[in-house]
């Protein structure tokens, strides 16, 4: 089953809340660290399994499957310029892999390339990641449902997340709205409830 709640992880993140947020109900881990050396992503990898697999959550790695296969991950997440959602399934053919698409377009693309689902986005405005083209909001969600699952990330709160499930979403993809929450583990719990 894929998770309905990725919250995505960095070397920065306080990890000692992994296990917590794990049992509150987030359902999925994205491990995305740009500035670590390979071995230090494996590590964060390692990590972050042992702190929330007990709790039956997926780790996926980002942009990166040989990490994904060297930690154990359940899966990896590829962007346009990282190995390509063939090659990923032909190495990794029975691990989880999500490909970031932008309109339905990519998401059938996607589909027909063997991706689990789709990471969709920027729904909103975000400052997590530089470049990102302009948001596109919902709306977008609702014209590319129904070929893969879509995994809507960026600048998604408690609100947001709810109106990305309503659009067609199949669930979210977090940051900011729990690490830079004043009481993450509580709003872990919030944006669980939002996207039942």
């Amino acid at each position: 089953m894929l998770p309905r709640l990725f919250c995505l992880v960095s070397a920065r993140d306080d990890l000692a809340l992994l296990s917590d947020l794990a049992a509150a109900g987030v359902g999925g881990f994205q491990v995305r660290d740009k500035e670590a050396t390979t071995a230090e992503l494996v590590e964060l990898t390692r990590v972050v399994l042992a702190a929330v697999r007990p709790f039956g959550a997926q780790v996926v790695v980002d942009d990166r499957l040989d990490v994904a296969l060297a930690a154990d991950a359940d899966g990896v997440h590829l962007g346009a310029h990282d190995l390509s959602v063939p090659d990923a399934r032909r190495l990794a053919p029975d691990l989880v892999v999500g490909a970031t698409c932008r309109d339905a377009a990519a998401v059938a693309r996607a589909a027909r390339d063997g991706a689990t689902y789709a990471g969709f986005g920027p729904v909103f405005a975000t400052s997590s990641k530089a470049g990102l083209p302009t948001p596109l909001g919902t709306d977008a969600i609702g014209a590319a449902t129904g070929v893969l699952p879509l995994v809507a990330i960026g600048g998604v709160g408690v609100a947001g997340a709810s109106a990305c499930r309503e659009a067609g979403a199949h669930g979210v993809a977090v940051i900011g709205a729990i690490w830079r929450a004043r009481d993450p583990l509580g709003a872990a719990k919030e944006l669980v409830a939002a996207v039942v």
